[in-house]
């Protein structure tokens, strides 16, 4: 999920508020657990983010909306949280909220985001493989991987972590490959 920046930076106080409530109040497992819930939910119901996001839809409406779908399924202070942000008229940062406060968390626990871009999907050997070598170098207890499925990338795969970007995909050695024979072929 791609997140606008300006909207990242306007949503960090209420993820930060959300996370110092969580532990004051001791329920930071059950909320966090909410919001990796949320955060796949959300990336897979583009209807409701748009239903959500309209402006021309009352909070009345909106809040009936996310107690049919959510509200069971929900914490309740994960899903009174989720009311504010509509009162506030709000709800539109729910996604980036979601992604600063499970940065927040991630920080806390030592877990490093990783983002893979791949041309195949891998299996769950080579995913394995690949989480213990990045816990080597990156120095992390945990990894949390994400991982996208790009065919544009022919073949390999890419990392990218918040400091690095490490390439190797067929596509990209391809380039060099035509960048160099440019070169020499322009002497």
């Amino acid at each position: 999920m791609s997140i606008n920046p300006l909207a990242l930076r306007i949503a960090t106080p209420y993820a930060r508020a959300m996370y110092d409530f969580t532990i004051e109040q001791n329920i930071m497992h059950q909320v966090t657990a909410d919001f990796q819930n949320l955060e796949i939910f959300l990336d897979e119901t583009k209807d409701l983010i748009e239903y959500l996001n309209n402006p021309l839809i009352s909070s009345k409406e909106k809040k009936e909306i996310l107690a049919k779908t959510l509200e069971s399924q929900l914490n309740k202070d994960t899903f009174k949280f989720i009311n504010v942000l509509v009162d506030r008229n709000r709800i539109n940062l729910l996604q980036p909220i979601i992604v600063g406060y499970l940065e927040l968390i991630y920080q806390t626990a030592s877990i490093q985001t990783i983002e893979v871009n791949t041309a195949f999907a891998f299996t769950n050997l080579q995913r394995d493989k690949l989480i213990k070598k990045l816990k080597e170098i990156m120095n992390a207890r945990e990894i949390r991987l994400v991982i996208n499925v790009d065919s544009s990338l022919i073949g390999g795969f890419l990392i990218k972590t918040n400091s690095k970007v490490l390439d190797f995909t067929v596509k990209n050695q391809l380039q060099k490959l035509a960048k160099h024979l440019d070169g020499v072929l322009e002497i």
